[in-house]
């Protein structure tokens, strides 16, 4: 087979029309030899040729009679020095770093393990025995696509509404997708998936992990598998596991974005790049460990031969280097002009800005980020907290990002299971998190509002059971958190008292009526606004089946609760005093003497700080005006807000509340009463606040 000198640049695998490039980074490799297969091989490989050239730490070689669907990986040869943090092992295959295509699954077997620990020695042996039947390959991608006029839907971000979900839990089980299609990128993007998100109102999808994922041992032996995918071993690689036609994963995944963008939805990927799926140092050898493991992971600096952990899963990854941060780089860009995504949620982001052993909002990636002409103009969202010390580090990621508020989750949970000392904090979620953004000079979008995602319980869970549930994990059920500030109203589980079931209900339309009336950014999860039920596993990330799936058959209390959100969002999106960006901080507005914002009690008086600090008050009245408006359309112009006032009840007691005065012309309205059905004209001075309900009034024209 002919080969050329090729060139260092792109690194992977790079089809030109001609042949293919192909391109890797190893600073301490001694030789890197590139194995081609045939396919449907899945032993030794047809060939194995040396990449001839080496420049700046690149191994690369060009091969013109290579085509696009030609199946790959390497073996690297290098000092086998576990005390410098050299582990490479020439008997184990290995992924491309860089590889668009991995004609997967990946699961662990014994025969990955590249060293283990033997009895009297603090070293580790290597394993010599062969991976190259039990590793799937690396496949060369022709990238051409017909794009068309797809381009950035660039939604701001106080018109954003988030769903994160599942590519195959969401669809598996939805009888109107194409029976092909359910689990798959395309059937995302069906026409029954995207009515559902169009009718409440989601602006964006956030995906579970979609790059190719690795299934750990534990889960391997259990007979479970990673669903989640939080435990990536290829950053530019669709996971093929969500193609409808397996190796067409790349131009299923680029018709899904196209035709979510043709509705006017945004995609957004949580993406991983805080550690791999290799594990720690004893952990599989598949890629990166095998290619270098010095450049690309964080290593003890007293012992390298072991893994420093902030993560906690074993690794993580070395983010001083400068090839290491570029891997991370060239895959974001790539996402972002390759594949059109909109946006990335950062899982454990603050591992990614540490610098040494502390955050610094300052470090290279996040610096990097902001500065980058690509990726500074996407959606960047932090979970701004891992698992190494001084983690927790919510509000203090710089200005461009928006971060996942969990104080916003914690104290609504709290609050509306009847928790004392919860109505300040309350005030605060409600208006934006000025405590934790404004002295950041950051807006009230800078919060990712948020009641429930992917890890813990569901909504209808959190009405449900006090305690977890995860006996099928295999772990008895000793996974997942016991702080879930949750609350089953009498009866742990299922029940079909008329009582407890009518409470569960009016609980959960309070929290989703909160999480669409608070300032900041709103992210449902899949299937909360239907009722869906992990039957109180709050851990579900090994759960590939109905557990974890949305289902779609609806009761009458299921379809009542998406009728209800579908009109708590629309009352959302049509009101733009519901998406300022500014703080609102009790001032006067132009000349009218009305305040932005007015807290109330239930005299109708403002709030005083006794009220404030009575650990039993559980009302609470939060009038904000609608010229407080800071919305303008394209042209510039204002577009004025509405008047409104969010009344909530935490307490067992029915209380009255006295309203406060309207201008002759105008009345208050009832939009949403979480105890009944609304009406739509008050024209008394008190209104009743049942126990455990919300009350959204609005101004609007008296009718003559």
């Amino acid at each position: 087979m002919r080969v050329l000198p090729g060139s260092p640049d792109p690194l992977g695998a790079t089809w030109d029309g001609e042949g293919v490039n192909f391109a890797l980074f190893s600073e301490h490799a001694t030789c890197v030899r590139l194995c081609l297969f045939d396919h449907g091989e899945s032993g030794d490989p047809q060939e194995e040729l040396k990449l001839p050239h080496r420049t700046h730490g690149v191994w690369h070689g060009y091969f013109p009679d290579l085509r696009p669907g030609q199946r790959y990986a390497y073996r690297v040869d290098g000092p086998h020095e576990p005390e410098q943090g050299h582990l490479f092992n020439p008997n184990k295959l290995l992924l491309d770093p860089y590889a668009h295509a991995i004609d997967g699954p990946l699961r662990w077997h014994a025969r990955l393990t590249s060293y283990s620990m033997v009895e009297n020695s603090e070293t580790p042996v290597m394993d010599t025995r062969d991976s190259a039947e039990v590793l799937p390959r690396c496949t060369v991608i022709d990238p051409a696509f017909v794009w068309g006029d797809d381009h950035p839907l660039r939604t701001p971000w106080n018109r954003t509404v988030i769903y994160e979900c599942h590519v195959k839990g969401f669809t598996m089980l939805h009888p109107e997708v194409p029976e092909k299609s359910r689990g798959t990128f395309l059937g995302l993007a069906s026409e029954p998936i995207i009515d559902h998100l169009l009718s409440l109102g989601v602006t964006a999808v956030e995906l579970l992990p979609v790059q190719q994922s690795f299934s750990e041992e534990h889960l391997v032996r259990a007979g479970l598998t990673n669903y989640w995918g939080y435990s990536p071993i290829g950053f530019f690689a669709p996971d093929e596991r969500f193609s409808a036609t397996p190796g067409l994963q790349v131009e299923e995944f680029k018709s899904m974005v196209k035709r979510l963008h043709r509705a006017g939805i945004e995609v957004i990927l949580d993406v991983v790049y805080n550690h791999t799926g290799e594990g720690s140092s004893l952990g599989p050898t598949v890629s990166l460990r095998g290619i270098d493991n010095s450049s690309y992971y964080r290593l003890d600096p007293e012992n390298p031969m072991w893994n420093i952990d902030y993560s906690g899963c074993g690794n993580s990854l070395e983010y001083r280097n400068p090839r290491a941060m570029r891997l991370i780089m060239d895959s974001l860009r790539y996402w972002v002009t390759e594949m059109h995504v909109d946006g990335f949620r950062f899982d454990l982001a603050t591992s990614m800005a540490r610098q040494e052993h502390h955050f610094d909002a300052r470090s290279n990636f996040l610096s990097i980020l902001q500065q980058d002409p690509v990726l500074s103009k996407v959606k960047l969202i932090a979970e701004p907290w891992d698992l190494g010390h001084d983690g927790y580090q919510l509000g203090n990621f710089p200005r461009g990002f928006r971060e996942w508020n969990d104080r916003y989750r914690d104290v609504m949970r709290s609050y509306w299971r009847g928790d004392h000392n919860t109505v300040g904090e309350l005030a605060s979620r409600l208006s934006g998190s000025s405590d934790l953004f404004k002295g950041r000079e950051r807006t009230t979008q800078a919060s990712i509002n948020f009641i429930t995602s992917h890890d813990g319980f569901t909504l209808r869970d959190l009405v449900t059971y006090e305690q977890k549930h995860n006996e099928t994990n295999g772990e008895e059920n000793r996974d997942g958190t016991n702080n879930n500030q949750s609350h089953n109203w009498g009866v742990e589980g299922p029940t079909d008292k008329p009582r407890i079931c009518a409470l569960r209900d009016r609980v959960t339309r309070n929290l989703l009526a909160t999480l669409a009336f608070s300032q900041g950014v709103p992210m449902l999860t899949q299937g909360d606004e239907m009722g869906r039920t992990q039957g109180g596993n709050n851990n579900a990330y090994c759960q590939d089946n109905p557990i974890s799936w949305v289902r779609w058959k609806l009761d009458a209390s299921d379809r009542s609760l998406l009728d209800f959100t579908r009109m708590i969002f629309r009352w959302r999106r049509e009101n733009a005093a519901f998406h300022l960006a500014h703080f609102m901080e009790g001032e006067e507005v132009g000349t009218s003497g009305l305040h932005d914002v007015t807290w109330l009690q239930l005299n109708g008086s403002e709030m005083t700080a006794s009220d404030w600090h009575d650990t039993k008050h559980c009302v609470l009245g939060m009038l904000v005006n609608g010229a407080a408006s800071d919305e303008v359309n394209t042209f510039g112009t204002p577009i004025p807000g509405r008047t409104y006032l969010l009344l909530t009840n935490a307490g067992a007691r029915t209380r009255r509340f006295r309203l406060p005065p309207t201008p002759p012309e105008k009345c208050w309205r009832e939009l949403v009463n979480t105890a009944r059905e609304p009406r739509q004209a008050i024209h008394s001075k008190k209104i009743i606040l049942a126990s455990h309900s919300l009350v959204l009034l609005e101004h609007r024209e008296e009718a003559r």
